[in-house]
Formats: C-alpha cells, structure tokens, sequence
C-alpha cells in the first residue's frame, strides 16, 4: 500500500489547526467518558426497568469493560493499514451505533451485548488518537497534545455525567444513551472536518504491531498502568458510600463531589501532559507518588464534609498526573507498533477499574469500613510506582528509547 507523507512527518500543523483537530478528537473522548461512567450512576433505574438487583445491573459497567480490553487490541490487529484519522471517524460510529444499541435494548442480555460492543471502540479511539495527536504536534508537545484529546474523558467527569445523570434520572436512563448517541456523530463530523489525512506508514501490518509485545519496557507501563491507576478506580468506585455514610455529605449533594472529581481529573490530565513534556519518566513516577500521598491523606482524614471534599479533589489531580505521561510512554516503547501500544493503554485503564473495585470491595467486606479502599489503593498506587521505577532503571542499563515518530 503505497501512502501519502503524512502530517506528522512533513511538520507539524499551524496552532489554530492544531488545537481545531484536538478539539474535534476531544468530542469523542467527551462521548466516551460519558457512557462509561454516568452508567454507574443510573443503576438503580435501570435494575428496575429489568427487574433485576442492582449487583445484575452492576454487569452491563462489567461488560463495557470487558469490550474495552478485547476491543483495543483486536480492533488495531485487524486494521493495520487503514489510515488513521480515517478510522477515527469510524470508531466514533461504532461507538454511536453501540450506544443506540444500549438505548433500545428490551432486556437485560441484550443490553450486556450492546454494552459489550459500546466499549469495543473506547480503546482503540484513544490510541489511535493520541497517535495521530502526536503526529501532528511539535515534538516538544506532544504529551500535551495527547492530554488535550484524552481530556475530554476527564471533562465528562466534570460535566458530562452529572448532567447526563440528572437526565436519565428525568426522562428515563436510555436518555443517557442517546445523548452519548448524538456526541459520538458530532465528534466523528468533527473528525472528519477538522483532523487531516493522517495515513499509516508503508509496510504496516498486523505481525508489525505485534512486535510492540516483545518490548519489555511496554509490559512495564502496562502494568505501571494497571496496577497504579488501581489506586484511584480503589476509592472512586465507593465515593458515594463513603461521602455520605462517612464524610456526612448528604445523597442530594454527590453529584456535586462526582463534579469536584472530574474538575481535579480534568486540571491533573491537563498538568500531567505539561510535565510530560519535560520528563516523561518524572510525571509517571511524581504522579504515583501523589497518588499514593493523596490517597493516605483521604484515608486518615475524610471524616468531615470540608476535608473529605479537599481530599476528592486532590485525591483527583495527583492520580492523573500520570495518564498522559504514560501514554507517551507507550508511543515511545513500541516504535514498530505504536497504536497498539497506545491502545493498550486504555486496556489497562480498565484492567486497572476492575482491580481497584475489586480490592476495595474486598477491604469493605472484611468489615474495615468505607475508608478502607484508600489504604488499599495506597498499596496499589506504590506498587505501580515500583514498577515504574524498574523501568528508570532497566531503561539507563539498556539504552533510551527517543520519541516515536512512527505513524501505527
């Protein structure tokens, strides 16, 4: 397949039409970020709608989730020489079609498949994203180019699910699914319009990408990912309990602390791809450092509804620090396959989701309260920090790998 240069290899694009194709690739992020976690907090609704218990409702979050880790890869695997922006605008169909899926659904199987395909494109959108950020973007932006388009997940945080939820708490939860419906066309219009050609290199194949998995170095982030990022889905998963059974913050009033989160996730992602582009290494090891800084914070003193609410929000900030660090990262350690690098770092997101739910679960039902999963993701966010730590040091014994300027 023979291709056209591309526009991260001919230089970078003019700072309006930068920010413009940023933009349009946030929209999606916006999408995203909207059905994955406003589901959590229509549950109840949605449970009744199938006369189901609210832990049965609990597996359609399970099995967006789990189409997230199978769709990143598989998606990258089987489109290695489609050109990149262009699959962009049709992971934004995929997602709407999944969403319209989820809004029809009659009962609740189907409704698990349709969750299953909604999270099918989640992976794959952002890393091929945050590689056709990188390539249009000056080398001494890029992680903060990929922060501007994974910050639109973190915005949803901030917007796009309290309002989402009061929505589907009105007109009913399959609102929720049809408004993500119509963000998803918006942003593959917007795609379409705004992002310019940016085609896959010559030669690329799925055996190509498949290299990326012989990198030590990626396995090492992956996990950094997984594990660390754990720390923060530890107390996340169990806010409101512990808003409101702890802090003493009334029910009426969470969507305003879910609010407060998605400001601190949203200022941290923005901050973290700053500091990335100084030392990739350094945001990925200050930010599991502050996450596990925060965390004990939360843990000793959320009692009260003043600190419990400053703790959210730095709790918020210090555990994104790191996300588009690593991602950089992974463009960075998997030269040969760099979108499945980059997508599997949303695989670990979500790996990472299900760890630390799991273990706060755990640490709630052996009887240590709802603080507990702050000292649990204390643990999480140090082991990461261990990891990420080897990776320093197996990087200075091997060799430095420099910014990947290959188009996956």
């Amino acid at each position: 397949m023979t291709t056209a240069p591309s526009a991260g290899l001919t230089g970078a694009l003019p700072s309006r039409r930068l920010s413009a194709a940023l933009l349009a690739m946030a929209v999606g992020s916006f999408a995203i970020g909207t059905t994955e976690f406003a589901t959590m907090g229509l549950l109840p609704q949605i449970a009744d709608t199938f006369s189901a218990t609210i832990p049965q409702a609990g597996w359609l979050v399970s099995a967006y989730a789990l189409g997230v880790v199978v769709g990143a890869p598989v998606i990258i695997l089987a489109t290695p020489r489609a050109p990149r922006t262009g699959l962009l605008v049709a992971l934004a169909l995929a997602l709407a079609v999944g969403n319209a899926l989820s809004a029809l659904a009659p009962t609740l199987a189907t409704a698990l498949g349709a969750r299953f395909l909604a999270g099918v494109p989640h992976g794959a959108y952002f890393g091929i994203a945050a590689v056709v950020a990188s390539a249009v973007s000056p080398p001494q932006r890029r992680a903060r180019s990929v922060s501007m388009v994974m910050v639109g997940l973190t915005v949803a945080t901030m917007l796009g699910v309290p309002v989402s939820t009061a929505l589907g708490q009105s007109l009913g939860w399959r609102s929720l699914y049809w408004l993500v419906t119509v963000v998803a066309l918006v942003g593959a219009v917007a795609v379409w319009r705004r992002v310019p050609a940016v085609p896959v290199r010559a030669g690329a194949t799925a055996r190509r990408e498949l290299t990326a998995l012989r990198s030590a170095q990626l396995w090492l982030a992956v996990g950094t990912g997984a594990i660390g990022f754990g720390g923060m889905f530890a107390v996340y998963s169990y806010i409101t309990p512990t808003m409101t059974e702890v802090a003493g913050i009334a029910q009426g009033h969470v969507p305003w602390v879910l609010a407060l989160f998605g400001v601190g996730m949203t200022l941290g992602t923005l901050l973290g791809g700053r500091l990335a582009d100084r030392s990739v290494h350094g945001a990925i090891l200050t930010g599991l450092a502050a996450m596990a800084v925060t965390l004990a914070a939360f843990a000793a003193w959320a009692t009260a509804p003043v600190p419990a609410l400053v703790l959210v929000l730095a709790v918020a900030v210090g555990s994104q620090f790191i996300g588009p660090a690593l991602q950089t990262r992974l463009l960075d350690v998997s030269r040969e396959g760099p979108s499945l690098g980059a997508a599997l770092h949303h695989s670990a997101l979500n790996i990472g989701n299900a760890l630390g739910a799991w273990v706060g679960g755990l640490v709630i039902a052996a009887g240590h309260g709802f603080l507990a999963p702050a000292w649990a993701g204390v643990v999480l966010a140090l082991a990461g920090l261990l990891l990420a730590v080897g990776a320093v040091l197996l990087e200075r014994r091997t060799g430095t790998p420099g910014p990947s300027t290959l188009i996956g």
